[in-house]
């Protein structure tokens, strides 16, 4: 059994020890060639300081201490460690503590293809996930350039509207991060957010439609020019529509329905309550509250505690109250936005 035993050691390159007290083991195995060098000397059995040795392993002794005293036959190892052996060549070790024939055990093992072939396992890993990191880098960094393409091309789309229209910059750009802000507190996923925050300010593009007769006259339409003014709603929908781009079909979506009403009272369709796409539900609100906070060349504007109060009396005919609720909840956010995001010649009003 000896032998057997002797034969197993060699072939695992290991050596066993038996504790004697809390720092001395005995050497029971043969001595490995790797082992020589750190012990001193070749004979066994032979009596051995192995944190003098090996210091890596007085943080494992007393866990190793533990062990024992729990006298458990599976074995706690170390986990691996290097030594420079004689030649200065890296020599990879492990240690086991286990409980074998009422002997207190320690297993020394020197890891060699094992170690290395874990270590460039793991740096195969390594390098994979940093790949993949990267990968992932450079498709952020796309999706990213792409999301600012694709919101230049609808601010050159809406600046063709505002060449002709009241409508400013700063107004579309606005609308599209009150959106998005409503969004985000409806925790809709980013990409839908992105969306909304791009498309909402394309809701009065069909207005390139309209003759300037009637897009640009100061006073109150009549009733046929006010048909014919609720045409923008079709015409931005048709120019928009079918792109199977989703930030363009939204923008589709809320052309058409932005003004719809929840009491189905809107245009053009009379759609009421959820049955109206809440993307024009949202875009709605924004758009009614920055027009009122703002000045355009047919109106004043209003300061935000009356332009608040006169959307609290719109919300359950003209507006969804709960998202109106939800708009309530993020004036904060709102406000920040309006103050932050103006041109030059936008004033803000005070209540006196």
């Amino acid at each position: 059994m000896d032998k057997l035993l002797s034969a197993i050691y060699q072939s695992l390159d290991m050596a066993v020890f038996i504790r004697k007290d809390a720092e001395q083991f005995t050497l029971y195995s043969s001595t490995p060639e790797w082992l020589v060098f750190f012990l001193g000397k070749s004979t066994s059995p032979q009596d051995c300081n192995l944190t003098d040795a090996f210091p890596y392993l007085t943080c494992f002794m007393d866990d190793a201490a533990t062990h024992w005293q729990t006298r458990q036959t599976f074995p706690l190892t170390s986990g691996p460690w290097v030594e420079i052996n004689e030649v200065g060549h890296e020599l990879a070790l492990e240690a086991s503590a286990l409980w074998v024939n009422d002997q207190p055990v320690l297993l020394l093992q020197h890891l060699g293809e094992k170690y290395r072939q874990e270590v460039s396992r793991l740096q195969q890993v390594r390098d994979g996930l940093l790949t993949q990191e990267k990968l992932e880098h450079e498709i952020q960094s796309r999706t990213l350039k792409i999301r600012q393409r694709e919101e230049e091309i609808a601010i050159r789309l809406v600046s063709v509207t505002s060449y002709r229209d009241e409508e400013t910059g700063a107004h579309v750009r606005r609308i599209g991060l009150y959106s998005a802000a409503m969004a985000k507190a409806l925790n809709w996923p980013t990409q839908r957010i992105d969306d909304i925050r791009i498309a909402a300010p394309m809701h009065d593009l069909g207005k390139i439609g309209i003759p300037d007769r009637i897009l640009l006259k100061k006073g109150k339409l009549t009733e046929t020019e006010f048909s014919i003014m609720k045409r923008h709603t079709e015409i931005g929908a048709k120019m928009l529509q079918n792109a199977n781009i989703p930030v363009l079909d939204m923008a589709a979506e809320i052309a058409l329905n932005h003004h719809e009403k929840w009491d189905g009272s809107g245009y053009p369709r009379e759609l009421r309550g959820e049955e109206i796409p809440i993307t024009a539900r949202i875009t709605t609100i924004v758009d009614i509250y920055d027009a009122l906070v703002h000045e355009r060349v047919y109106k004043k504007a209003m300061c935000e505690k009356d332009a608040v109060e006169l959307m609290s009396s719109m919300a359950g005919s003209h507006l969804d109250p709960e998202l109106f609720a939800l708009f309530m909840e993020l004036l904060p956010v709102m406000r920040r936005i309006r103050t932050e995001v103006h041109e030059i010649e936008d004033l803000l009003v005070s209540c006196v």
